[in-house]
């Protein structure tokens, strides 16, 4: 696996980011067996969760500010994140080994890539043009820090900055704790397989 934090700019960090997630859909997707499906959704549904949440308390309110149209861009980014994060809520209670699962995972990874896409030309590149390389790399490491207290699971209806920052350290510990438990509790069960 990469490691994506070695950049140092923000918009080549979370595009490799991106291609992370690309990756993660496709070893879901691709798993031989229920454990390393649910193994790399896991990484998956965590990397979305602190992604998305970084970009919403720290990329989307400079794109706001930077870009003539950063309103409009912004509303639709934000509008797309929370279509998203139900449909993750959804799939994240779902049986891993389900056709449901692989279907809805699916459907999720589209919107998605779509998603970034448009993330990527309409925010990404044009702050790139608007702002100095120091700024962009400031703005890296407030990403990062903005990750590390980020939730790990969605939580659709906290897309705005100041709802990350009202609710984000919150939901942050509790689905941590949440996470470390279900890690226990998949080590200690049976290993079982599709």
């Amino acid at each position: 696996m990469a490691d994506v934090r070695s950049t140092k700019d923000v918009v080549a960090f979370l595009t490799e980011q991106h291609n992370r997630i690309k990756e993660l859909f496709a070893e879901t997707l691709n798993a031989p067996e229920i454990k390393k499906r649910q193994k790399a959704f896991f990484e998956l549904r965590s990397l979305l969760a602190v992604h998305e949440t970084a970009e919403e308390m720290v990329v989307h309110p400079r794109a706001r500010r930077e870009l003539e149209d950063g309103d409009k861009v912004v509303d639709a980014r934000l509008q797309e994140e929370n279509q998203a994060k139900k449909e993750l809520q959804k799939i994240d209670s779902m049986d891993a080994g389900s056709k449901q699962f692989l279907d809805a995972l699916t459907e999720l990874q589209k919107a998605v890539l779509e998603h970034a896409e448009h993330e990527e030309a309409e925010e990404f590149n044009r702050l790139q043009h608007e702002l100095d390389a120091d700024t962009l790399k400031r703005m890296a490491g407030a990403v990062r820090a903005a990750e590390s207290i980020a939730p790990t699971h969605p939580h659709a209806g906290v897309e705005s900055a100041m709802a990350n920052f009202a609710v984000g350290p919150f939901a942050s510990v509790l689905d941590r704790v949440r996470d470390a438990m279900q890690n226990a509790i998949q080590w200690a069960a049976p290993n079982r397989q599709a």
